[in-house]
């Protein structure tokens, strides 16, 4: 994404009220936040809409809170972090999962299977080692970008990362997924 254009869209946006300035924004990542906010619920995409929804309206009413020290997309993805955390406060208490607690089943063959095991999988991560893993392998987002969204330093995200990715590895081996094919 150009991030001039972005900063040009918040300015009008911001400064002059300019809805459709704000509408391009909207399009450009509402895409992405879904798509973040669909993996921290393993699916849940009446969950996620609302999620994504709360976190664009939450941006637009601090539109004039951002002063382009970040890029556009890394302060959206702060609120869409801070958002689903809210959410986690108010609605669920959150346990870490060992991969032996979950039960274990066949891989499908289909895609909508892997879905499912990738899902199963995400699950048995605690929040910030979901946040983590989904903003690097998903939204393709740097260490360092991740640190900035969540507020985390480099050495705890990477530290998240591994251990989501070695759960999420033995879960998925578990379930018949293996390199050795």
């Amino acid at each position: 994404m150009n991030t001039l254009n972005d900063i040009s869209l918040v300015a009008r946006a911001a400064e002059c009220g300019d809805r459709t300035a704000f509408n391009e924004l909207v399009v450009r990542y509402q895409s992405p936040i879904r798509r973040f906010f669909l993996n921290q619920t393993a699916g849940d995409v009446p969950l996620s809409d609302d999620l994504a929804q709360d976190t664009f309206i939450k941006a637009y009413l601090h539109l004039s809170h951002f002063r382009g020290a970040s890029a556009f997309s890394t302060w959206l993805y702060r609120i869409a972090y801070n958002v689903f955390y809210d959410h986690i406060r108010r609605h669920q208490p959150t346990e870490d999962l060992s991969a032996s607690s979950i039960p274990q089943r066949k891989a499908e063959t289909s895609d909508e299977g892997l879905s499912l095991d990738l899902y199963a999988a995400l699950n048995l991560l605690t929040p910030h080692e979901r946040t983590c893993i989904t903003l690097q392998l998903i939204e393709g987002q740097s260490i360092d970008r991740i640190a900035q969204i969540t507020g985390m330093v480099q050495g705890t995200v990477k530290s998240h990362l591994f251990r989501g990715k070695e759960k999420m590895a033995t879960y998925l081996k578990q379930n018949g997924y293996d390199r050795k094919r």
